[in-house]
């Protein structure tokens, strides 16, 4: 039920077994199916995977495994075991390099790095942005939930994602940057390279983005409104290389993955996107040389190429209006410097 999926390990009676939830069923509660019960006390749980645990042993009643039609009675302990420790939450301050654009005593801005990733999570419990915030600026207010803090954050880039970050210093300043990103009032600018040609030099792309039905660890677009939450990205072309294209995305909302779904959808994969397909060759002839130049440059940005170039935000204490951008990584402009000299060799 954890972030960790971790109802899903089988329990071995030849292991010493953990405790990793208690929940105590209240003098007056009436008789109720177990997967039910858990289901309304643990984040992320779904039927199916209370099921699953309890099919495994990892469902306890008064210290003896049941199974998921289960009723819970008045009184009843009802515990989650699995045969190792439950993990630390506590985030621990780590010394990692913050390229930091601006701060005052409100805010920080910085210039997140390539393959950073923003906050723990399932896999990268260590060495996260949020660690190195942590060791950089002490007491950082967390709005989050307790099992999964975030101290500081108000939106996120993903792992593969450079570019510009806001982070809150206190309570009040992340309320209010907050209330923004929930009220779009913020200007947020991205650059990507994209597979493919355009036809128009602008557009814009609406379609409500959610998990995938096929794959649940991609979103995807839903352009009959059934699923997801509406989202629109506006795009322009600034640089063509035929088989590939740079362009500026404007975010109208804020979805995960926004800008790789929705550029996905309209046939522009971002360049070298592993998770949506980008990594493959989709444009450009079927010669051996065009291939290794196109793994080339996978090779130089390892990576989704997107970049958060500029936001722009309100200082909710100062009421000013503050506007920071950010250069392309070098890894990217390597790309973009291969690509016009591809251009170039073929006008030749």
């Amino acid at each position: 039920m954890s972030e960790d999926n971790d109802l899903y390990e089988e329990a071995d009676d030849q292991e010493e077994l953990y405790e990793h939830h208690r929940y105590v069923a209240d003098p007056g509660q009436e008789p109720l199916r177990i997967d039910k019960f858990l289901m309304d006390r643990l984040a992320n749980a779904t039927r199916n995977k209370v099921q699953i645990a309890a099919h495994a042993g990892n469902v306890l009643v008064n210290g003896n495994a049941v199974k998921p039609n289960y009723r819970v009675k008045p009184k009843d302990e009802v515990t989650i075991v699995l045969a190792y420790p439950p993990r630390d939450r506590t985030i621990h301050p780590e010394d990692i390099p913050l390229d930091i654009l601006y701060e005052d005593n409100d805010v920080v801005v910085i210039n997140k790095q390539p393959d950073l990733v923003v906050h723990p999570g399932h896999g990268n419990y260590t060495g996260t942005l949020v660690n190195g915030l942590m060791h950089h600026f002490k007491n950082l207010p967390d709005l989050g939930r307790k099992e999964e803090p975030r101290p500081g954050l108000v939106h996120r880039l993903d792992k593969g994602t450079s570019g510009v970050m806001v982070i809150a210093k206190n309570e009040l300043t992340m309320t209010g940057l907050a209330k923004q990103f929930f009220d779009r009032s913020t200007d947020r600018l991205y650059n990507a390279i994209v597979w493919g040609d355009f036809e128009e030099d602008e557009g814009r792309i609406e379609g409500n983005i959610g998990r995938s039905v096929k794959n649940r660890l991609q979103m995807d677009v839903f352009p009959d409104g059934s699923q997801g939450k509406h989202a629109v990205t506006h795009y322009k072309v600034l640089e063509r290389f035929g088989y590939v294209t740079l362009v500026q995305c404007k975010l109208e909302t804020g979805r995960t993955h926004q800008i790789r779904v929705h550029m996905k959808h309209i046939g522009h994969t971002l360049f070298n996107d592993e998770r949506y397909g980008g990594d493959r060759l989709l444009k450009g002839t079927t010669f051996t040389k065009y291939k290794q130049f196109v793994e080339n440059c996978f090779l130089i940005a390892p990576r989704a190429n997107l970049h958060a170039k500029s936001l722009a935000f309100t200082q909710p204490i100062t009421k000013e209006r503050l506007t920071f951008e950010s250069n392309l990584p070098n890894d990217m402009e390597a790309v973009l410097e291969k690509w016009r000299g591809y251009v170039a060799s073929r006008k030749e």
